[in-house]
């Protein structure tokens, strides 16, 4: 089965788009590459995509994320040059997951260093339905 995935740096990575791209061809598997300005998209068969995947992010694991994504490059329903031109779909919501990135990339290191989290940082959780139920009574009554 064909598997179709973004690879992404972050913006704190000293890897660069060619450098995995050229790493892809060096591995030398039967992978179709794309070069973007987030990374590189790759198309192949599932199992050369899985074993690619994992030696790439070897380059800078906590710097380098994985996608999936739903369409080979190329595909008429989401190219641009197909639809005319534009942004891609799905190019704002890649730009708004790379601004990110590099917030994930520090915990991941502090992580591997074996660093707690700071004491006292409060996480936001969601709403039980009964909360969730309460608020919208109290806004709409």
């Amino acid at each position: 089965m064909r598997s179709t995935k973004y690879v992404v740096t972050s913006q704190d990575s000293d890897v660069l788009p060619s450098d995995i791209a050229l790493r892809i061809y060096e591995i030398g598997r039967e992978i179709n590459v794309k070069e973007t300005c987030f990374g590189v998209i790759i198309d192949g068969e599932e199992e050369d995509i899985s074993a690619t995947v994992e030696e790439v992010r070897k380059m800078d694991e906590n710097n380098i994320f994985i996608k999936d994504r739903g369409f080979p490059p190329g595909d008429p329903r989401r190219c641009r040059a197909h639809r005319g031109g534009g942004a891609r779909p799905g190019f704002y919501m890649m730009e708004r997951e790379s601004d990110i990135l590099p917030l994930i990339s520090r915990g991941l290191e502090s992580e591997a260093r074996g660093e707690e989290p700071p004491s006292g940082v409060e996480t936001k959780r969601r709403p039980s339905l009964e909360e969730l139920e309460a608020m919208i009574n109290e806004e709409f009554s």
